[in-house]
């Protein structure tokens, strides 16, 4: 059996349950004890629990750590995040997972690219705005907030529509927020303005991770990028730094993805045509500044009319 092979097979994935169980107890103590001894340092942690979290409950949309989905989904009802409906977070990132749409402005559900007619119609200070946006600097800063308002507008359309399953998704990220805001309330000792602070700097440090998870190119299998790096941010983000391996493999779990990488990296590589970085830090010298793309896709071809 291949290597390949034996990454989709076997039981429970306990290194996920065991990340589960450490995220709950960071997230504990981060919001009691620390919080008492330095509230801006109680911030810092639990922004980085609420990013872990996040990479979490990629886990278990994408089938982890059980084989009862049920279950998987329960390890991460409460509304850590914040800002993200976990089964809206859910459904939009399996309809990512259609590469053949990627960086797509209306099929992709995670594009930052807009259709360039609908970017020229747009204000100067708008297009000022998103330009900002589009600097690593802009996306950890505001980049969050493009993108709650962005999905309260178009779900709040869907549930005056009457969509059932938006409006269930919100009605469960709010018992889940409940459930984080009774910990704050009755045990911990994070006022709630701080952990809404924490939780917004949880949102940037993902928005590092997406910022050119994928790029416009005329092939999909050469949009998906691959960052090098065995640092705090890929173990954060539980390795989806390998982006491409995760999209050809996405029922992998996270901790087998460097084995296959390392493994095959000729493969990849020649599959993404070398969109390859050696690590974050050269990301963050290269285009915290600086526009990695533009904001209207560069070889968006407005399809033909019916």
């Amino acid at each position: 059996m291949t290597d390949w092979g034996k990454a989709t097979v076997g039981g429970p994935d306990w290194p996920t349950v065991l990340v589960v169980l450490a995220a709950y107890l960071a997230f504990g103590l981060s919001t009691t004890y620390l919080a008492q001894a330095s509230l801006p340092l109680s911030i810092v942690v639990t922004g980085l629990v609420v990013a872990q979290y996040s990479s979490l409950q990629h886990e278990v949309l994408h089938g982890h750590p059980f084989a009862a989905q049920g279950l998987n989904e329960l390890l991460v009802y409460p509304g850590l995040t914040l800002f993200v409906p976990y089964q809206r977070f859910r459904d939009s990132h399996l309809a990512h997972h259609h590469d053949e749409r990627l960086t797509d402005p209306y099929d992709d559900p995670e594009s930052n690219y807009m259709d360039p007619e609908v970017w020229h119609r747009l204000s100067r200070p708008m297009q000022l705005f998103l330009r900002f946006n589009n600097r690593l600097l802009g996306r950890m800063l505001v980049g969050p907030l493009v993108s709650t308002w962005r999905m309260i507008r178009q779900d709040w359309a869907l549930v005056r529509a009457g969509n059932g399953a938006v409006t269930r998704a919100w009605l469960h990220h709010g018992a889940g927020v409940a459930l984080v805001a009774a910990w704050l309330l009755a045990t911990g000792d994070m006022p709630l303005w701080a952990y809404c602070l924490a939780a917004y700097w949880g949102y940037s440090l993902l928005k590092v991770r997406t910022f050119l998870e994928h790029r416009a190119h005329e092939r999909a299998s050469g949009r998906t990028v691959v960052i090098e790096g065995h640092g705090l941010l890929a173990l954060l983000y539980l390795n989806n730094n390998l982006h491409v391996v995760h999209h050809m493999h996405p029922k992998v779990a996270w901790y087998r993805l460097p084995a296959l990488y390392r493994d095959n990296k000729d493969h990849y590589l020649r599959r993404n045509d070398h969109y390859i970085y050696r690590g974050y830090a050269e990301i963050f010298r290269r285009y915290f500044f600086c526009a990695k793309d533009p904001v209207p896709h560069p070889l968006w071809k407005r399809p033909p009319s019916p």
